[in-house]
């Protein structure tokens, strides 16, 4: 990747959801809302966000209705199956979390996402910027060029590849721009691209090293062996067709302004309510770390932990509000409703652990088994908030104290020996 230039990513959303829709197990939030594909999503977004830092960036989608490629070609990508019910409501989800990322989303009828990211990769001519597009699938390779790259997923969602003019000569042997001059000979079953039959990767690789665009390798067919000279002849028309339905327009009638892609001016606050809203916690510490610490105000709240003594010991006894504990192998901690944590050891700890204020833990199972190795007998006055996340919602994979954590906003912990 090239250094000192400012990054532009321009995103496939369609290919980035199917590919994170397929490689993620069924996620929920506690509504029951199907939410695999906008965490994958949302997961590369953030990856991207932290590793490229990017200046500038836009999403593309494709619609619903037919493209002109399906009017030319009914049988275009006809091979593929319907969209999953589950996934299709899942395709505003991401939609909202790029508009609390302030990312412009572009979507054109008759056209493919890929269509609107050829037209604005074009239309930036600024050699100072690095274009980035990041895909689930190889179909923009062809947009490859000084200034061009890919960013693709090799496997499942983390596996990152990268192709630059190198990477595609490495691995196919030919330019990026004669990617569609192979899809012409070859074709590609992933789009139902017929190509010419009995044309495979080493015949239509060969005939481009020599001749570099389909237009030559058919100006000079009487040189070639007769056997592929007649699959050629008798296909020329599928051939061309077939480059045709393969090329990306980039002439698609979009109103596109470079500042308008600036990236960076987002409300953290905004992108974790959404983030909230779809219950990935785990995810938000990672956007924090990303975020650009100029423009983050964000209100923290301290917490003062206090290594308790005797008279915090009987203030605590008297207080019949509920208080969170939290257990570990030397020692016990009580939240109190002051913004603060007491420290207790384990002595005395049944007589504080049986007053009569509801106790709240988390995990409660492991800090039975530490209590009853510590000879520490405790009433059934607990309520355990791992159980109740699983109640509310039992199709997470995981619950984690971090989701409680990041509720209370709790950015900041002042240590105090009294």
């Amino acid at each position: 990747m090239t250094k000192n230039k400012k990054k532009f990513v321009l995103i496939d959303a369609n290919a980035l959801i199917h590919r994170a829709f397929h490689a993620l197990p069924p996620l929920s939030t506690q509504k029951g809302e199907l939410t695999n594909a906008v965490y994958g999503f949302t997961s590369i977004l953030i990856k991207v966000i932290k590793e490229l830092k990017p200046d500038y960036m836009i999403a593309a989608f494709d619609l619903a209705e037919p493209t002109f490629r399906h009017k030319e070609f009914k049988e275009y990508k006809a091979q593929r199956a319907k969209t999953p019910d589950d996934l299709i409501p899942q395709f505003e989800y991401v939609k909202e979390i790029l508009r609390a990322f302030n990312i412009p989303i572009f979507e054109k009828a008759g056209f493919e996402a890929d269509d609107i990211l050829g037209t604005i990769t074009k239309k930036v001519k600024d050699k100072n910027i690095q274009k980035i597009i990041l895909t689930g699938d190889l179909d923009t390779l062809q947009l490859i060029d000084e200034n061009t790259i890919v960013y693709t997923l090799k496997k499942g969602i983390s596996d990152v590849v990268i192709y630059d003019k190198k990477a595609v000569f490495e691995r196919f042997g030919i330019e990026p721009y004669q990617m569609v001059d192979f899809k012409g000979l070859k074709g590609d079953p992933s789009d139902n691209i017929p190509g010419v039959p009995g044309v495979g990767d080493k015949t239509a690789t060969a005939l481009l090293k020599e001749y570099k665009t389909l237009e030559e390798v058919y100006e000079n067919i009487d040189l070639l062996p007769e056997k592929v000279k007649k699959k050629l002849e008798q296909y020329k028309d599928q051939a061309f067709f077939s480059k045709s339905l393969a090329t990306i327009r980039q002439d698609v009638d979009i109103d596109f302004k470079l500042e308008d892609a600036k990236f960076g001016n987002y409300d953290l606050n905004k992108v974790i309510e959404v983030f909230k809203k779809f219950n990935f916690f785990t995810l938000i510490s990672r956007i924090k770390d990303s975020a650009q610490k100029k423009d983050d105000k964000q209100k923290t709240q301290k917490i003062k932990v206090i290594f308790a003594n005797e008279k915090d010991f009987e203030r605590l006894l008297q207080s019949k509000k509920p208080k969170s504990v939290y257990f570990e192998k030397t020692s016990f901690y009580i939240f109190s409703e002051e913004k603060k944590v007491f420290v207790f050891d384990y002595l005395n700890a049944e007589k504080i652990l049986n007053a009569n204020f509801e106790k709240i833990a988390f995990d409660l199972k492991d800090g039975i088994k530490l209590l009853k190795s510590k000879g520490v007998k405790t009433d059934k006055n607990f309520f355990d908030v791992k159980i109740a996340a699983y109640l509310i919602s039992p199709g997470q994979r995981k619950y984690d104290l971090e989701k409680l954590i990041f509720d209370y906003n709790i950015d900041e912990v002042e240590v105090s020996n009294k």
